[in-house]
């Protein structure tokens, strides 16, 4: 008789934490949503294309005009760039 496996669920928590000061990602923003990532950023002006640098569960860790200096501030603190779709 097969041995079936059912996935648990992951818990929300437990999945955020995963690659937690490993893994970062870069996806591009608009200078319109800055505030929701960084509250106390100065105002910027609209129209703009940034590029986060965030920690694997989201939590942004700079904002920057180049996707180049994203990625390369993410390899000067040892964090593993992966693809996020």
């Amino acid at each position: 008789m097969p041995n079936h496996h059912v996935p648990l669920p992951l818990p929300i928590e437990t999945f955020a934490g995963l690659g937690e000061g490993k893994l970062a990602y870069v996806r591009q923003i608009r200078s319109e949503d800055l505030s929701g990532l960084f509250p106390d950023a100065p105002p910027v002006v609209p129209g703009l294309k940034l590029w986060a640098l965030s920690h694997a569960n989201g939590r942004p860790i700079l904002i920057s005009d180049s996707r180049e200096a994203a990625i390369a501030n993410a390899a000067e603190h040892d964090l593993l760039m992966v693809s996020v779709h």
